[in-house]
C-alpha cells in the first residue's frame, strides 16, 4: 500500500534541509509518495545577505516548491523540520502551521501520523525542547505522534534522541554527519511504515516484537 508523506521544513543555512532530504529518502524507500516542501522565508533580503551561508543556501534551494496548506490536505502523514530558536520552532515554520486552522476545524489533520526533526548550534541548545514544542501543535490537531524512540541502532549512533533526529552544527556550521542522516532516513521509514499500518487497519509492532493496538 502506498501512502503520501509531506516533508515540510524551514532551513536557513542548510542543516535542516539536509535532514529533510534524508527523511524524504527514507520515506520513499519504504514505499511513500513524497512531497518535499520548504516553507516561505520571512526574513528580509538584507538580513539574509549579511550571512553568506544563509544567502548561498537560499539561492541553492530556490527551486524547491514552497509548502502550501494543500500539501497538508494531500498527505497521509507529515514530517516537520525546523532549526531551534530559543528552544522553539523557527517563526517561518510556525507561520506556515498557523495557516492550517481551516483544515484543523474540518478535522482533516486528525489521526494522521506525524514526526519532527531539528538542528541546533549546540548539543544542549534546545533540540529536544523544539520537538516537544511542535508536539503541542500535533496534540491540538489530534494527530498521532510517531517519534523514533529507541527502536533502531541508527538512533543510538546519532546521539540517542528518542524525540526526533537532531543535528548539531557547532561553530563550523558543518551539516549533519553520516550517522545523523542515517537516523533521519530511519525516521522517514518508520513514519511511512506506521502510516501504512494505520491505513491498512493493521496492528503496529512494538520494539520487542509484540503487537499493540
Amino acid at each position: 500500500m502506498s501512502v503520501k508523506v509531506a516533508v515540510i521544513y524551514y532551513s536557513s543555512t542548510g542543516a535542516v534541509h539536509a535532514l529533510a532530504e534524508a527523511v524524504a529518502e527514507g520515506a520513499a524507500s519504504a514505499g511513500a509518495e513524497v512531497r518535499l516542501r520548504r516553507v516561505a522565508e520571512l526574513a528580509a533580503d538584507g538580513a539574509i545577505d549579511e550571512n553568506p551561508r544563509w544567502r548561498r543556501h537560499a539561492d541553492a534551494t530556490a527551486s524547491i516548491p514552497e509548502a502550501a496548506v494543500e500539501d497538508l490536505a494531500w498527505a497521509d502523514a507529515y514530517a516537520f523540520g525546523t532549526p531551534t530558536r530559543f528552544g522553539a520552532p523557527a517563526a517561518q515554520l510556525k507561520h506556515f502551521i498557523d495557516q492550517s486552522a481551516g483544515l484543523w476545524r474540518e478535522g482533516a489533520l486528525a489521526d494522521k501520523p506525524v514526526t519532527a526533526f531539528t538542528s541546533a548550534f549546540n548539543r544542549h541548545g534546545g533540540g529536544e525542547a523544539t520537538i516537544i514544542s511542535l508536539a503541542n501543535v500535533f496534540y491540538h490537531w489530534g494527530a498521532l505522534i510517531v517519534p523514533p524512540g529507541y527502536t533502531d541502532p541508527a538512533v543510538y549512533a546519532a546521539g540517542g534522541n528518542p524525540y526526533g533526529t537532531s543535528a548539531v552544527t557547532g561553530p563550523s556550521g558543518d551539516g549533519p554527519g553520516t550517522a545523523t542522516l542515517d537516523a533521519a532516513r530511519y525516521q522517514g521509514r518508520r513514519l511511512t511504515r506506521t502510516a501504512i499500518r494505520l491505513l491498512a487497519g493493521a496492528p503496529t509492532a512494538d520494539a520487542s516484537g509484540g503487537v499493540s493496538r
